[in-house]
């Protein structure tokens, strides 16, 4: 069993592992209890009553959370001729030329999102072994295949995130810095947990929502009821 340190034993004690705190509460607790000097990512994991291996059952979606993520999006954009410019001027970081795509299969992934117009789904095609398990393969359910690349470019950079439920039934994202505070990791939480309520299968019985834990990169997990959810 790993060592705690000091700090971290101290933001235990402010935990009840026996109590399932509203979201607020929760991320009030997440916030208090950091004690690194680093600011850390909070992230929320949800189990759902689904069973991902049916089609009818897959959740999948994006959601733009109102606050960000609280960090620099980098964007590479598959796009050719009149296209390429407006990636770059809606504010790309990136165009994927053939250099660029040589690099990728090299092993260089210094971009956060990948988008592409469906014109250069060919040549992207060639890369989806190594972008699709990065979760870095644009698709067309995510709104990263597409012509709108100023719409979709922008909605990545204020913060849309994608997520799917993995195959234990748990979905898991990030929502913020602890910087943000907890009024604003709460707006955050919120919008994403209405998107995954909104999403639910109508294959799925029983409980949807069945447990919620929420936590920083180095703090302890926190339970949230998810009967406070609507």
């Amino acid at each position: 069993m790993p060592k705690r340190s000091k700090n971290h034993t101290e933001a235990l004690k402010k935990v009840d592992r026996t109590v399932q705190y509203d979201p607020l509460n929760a991320l009030e607790l997440t916030v208090s209890s950091s004690y690194v000097k680093f600011d850390e990512t909070v992230d929320v994991a949800v189990r759902l009553g689904v069973d991902p291996r049916h089609a009818d059952q897959m959740v999948r979606g994006t959601v733009i959370l109102p606050n960000g993520l609280g960090k620099e999006v980098k964007v590479l954009v598959f796009a050719k001729g009149e296209k390429e410019k407006e990636a770059l001027d809606a504010g790309a970081d990136f165009i994927a030329d053939e250099e660029t795509i040589q690099k990728i299969q090299d092993g260089w992934f210094g971009f956060d999102k990948a988008i592409a117009t469906p014109d250069m789904m060919g040549a992207v095609g060639k890369l989806g072994r190594i972008l699709g398990p990065r979760g870095l393969m644009p698709n067309a359910k995510t709104g990263t295949v597409t012509f709108e690349l100023e719409k979709a470019i922008n909605e990545v950079k204020a913060g849309k995130i994608d997520f799917r439920v993995e195959k234990a039934g748990i979905v898991h994202v990030p929502v913020g810095k602890i910087s943000f505070g907890a009024q604003k990791l709460t707006e955050n939480v919120k919008a994403f947990l209405d998107k995954l309520v909104a999403l639910k299968p109508a294959a799925s019985k029983g409980i949807y929502l069945k447990t919620i834990s929420i936590s920083s990169t180095m703090g302890p997990g926190i339970k949230v009821d998810p009967m406070l959810i609507k």
